[in-house]
């Protein structure tokens, strides 16, 4: 028998008690900030303050319609709670194709060039995983998403931000973008219509993006999750549909914004069937296949009178677009006309605040939340992101409590 102080003895390592379990991290998950835009809406959900106005997190104000509601009720009731295939319901995936089709002139083979994805911020990400290698540089015009550079670090990649102007309108320029290329670079992410600013850019004003894109034989990933929602009689040109651009383009979109569906996670992603492979075998391995009800209620949006509640929502944007664009220009605030989303994006530069300190002294003296620019990169400061996706009435209550709180300024 082996004596008690003969046995080995396990030295305890006290673990650093300021560092708490930190250390256990890898470096690209401790460097990664958190979201600006939750951190806004987390301080109105734990405020017990029931009068603050939100126009801060990007979501529609309708509830999903009801027929859409109703057929992934039905799918529960009928037992469909199984897997569906990878890459999503064969006839969701069809209906997306004739979608469109239909509405943006895109043609895409179902079987291989279309996933159903959760949210389109996993089709982001799917994209951006099967692109990156270490090092690679991808090119983000800003302001823009969020999103689009975190997950970029977390793929090894390098985001590149490329400031576009209010003077411009906020669209990316050929110019710019030919400045920002290096011999790293790979992929071009853009957003249009855009979130932050509602910027648009139209066929034409792509076909010099397209050039470049081809001449150095770059990737576009374009998140077109906005697509439905452009006003002033203009129709959304994906990029996909310029010349030479769809075998180059991985259409990112989905069903959150347009159809009130943010909670259901539904997106989709479209491309080359080389692209789409890679992507689905990632999507295999981390999420298996989206929701098998909300692919269901997907299918339900896509249907004629599904296609009607979308536009009638549509409409009420645009109502209040304009007075929400009117009521800043009123107060003294420049502000570009956004052409499409639902976000407005004033300059607060007047003031003499920086973003942070309006969006702050903005909730905490008038409570109305809003997202302060800076946190959507380059050309963000001094800019101030306001969802109108709200009522009516809210949006009115909001823009009299700004007038006061500007008037406090002077």
């Amino acid at each position: 028998m082996i004596k008690d102080e003969e046995k080995p003895q396990i030295q305890q390592v006290e673990q650093p008690r300021s560092g708490g379990m930190q250390h256990h991290l890898a470096a690209h998950a401790r460097a990664i900030p958190p979201s600006g835009i939750r951190r806004f809406f987390d301080l109105v959900s734990a405020s017990k303050d029931k009068d603050i106005i939100s126009l801060g997190v990007g979501e529609p104000d309708f509830v999903t319609p009801w027929r859409v509601r109703d057929a992934a009720v039905y799918s529960l009731e009928k037992g469909q709670t199984q897997y569906s295939p990878n890459a999503g319901m064969l006839e969701l995936r069809e209906t997306i194709g004739q979608y469109l089709n239909n509405q943006f002139h895109l043609s895409y083979d179902p079987a291989k060039e279309i996933i159903v994805t959760v949210g389109g911020s996993e089709g982001i990400d799917l994209a951006l995983r099967a692109l990156i290698e270490p090092g690679d540089e991808i090119l983000v015009p800003e302001p823009c998403y969020i999103s689009y550079s975190p997950i970029t670090s977390l793929s090894g990649g390098i985001a590149v931000g490329i400031e576009t102007f209010a003077e411009d309108q906020f669209k990316l320029t050929a110019e710019s973008l030919l400045k920002a290329i290096t011999p790293k670079s790979k992929v071009l992410v853009l957003c249009y219509p855009s979130n932050p600013t509602g910027a648009i850019m139209t066929y034409d004003e792509m076909l010099p993006i397209a050039k470049i894109v081809e001449e150095n034989d770059l990737i576009v990933i374009s998140d077109e999750i906005y697509a439905e929602l452009t006003f002033n009689g203009g129709r959304h040109a994906s990029f996909a549909s310029l010349p030479g651009m769809k075998d180059r383009t991985i259409l990112v979109s989905g069903f959150s914004k347009a159809f009130a569906m943010t909670g259901w996670r539904m997106g989709y992603t479209c491309g080359h069937p080389d692209l789409i492979s890679a992507m689905l075998k990632i999507h295999q391995y981390t999420i298996m296949c989206a929701p098998t009800m909300g692919q269901v209620a997907a299918l339900e949006a896509l249907t004629k009178g599904g296609l009607e509640e979308k536009d009638r929502m549509m409409e009420s944007y645009n109502q209040r677009r304009r007075l929400v664009v009117q009521g800043f220009r009123e107060l003294g605030l420049d502000c570009h006309e956004p052409q499409g989303a639902f976000y407005a994006f004033p300059s607060i530069k007047s003031t003499g605040l920086t973003s942070e300190q309006f969006a702050s002294r903005l909730l905490m003296e008038a409570k109305v939340a809003a997202v302060p620019g800076h946190v959507f990169g380059k050309g963000g400061e001094g800019f101030l992101r306001c969802c109108y996706a709200t009522s009516v009435s809210q949006l009115t209550e909001a823009m009299e409590r700004i007038g006061v709180f500007l008037r406090s300024l002077e």
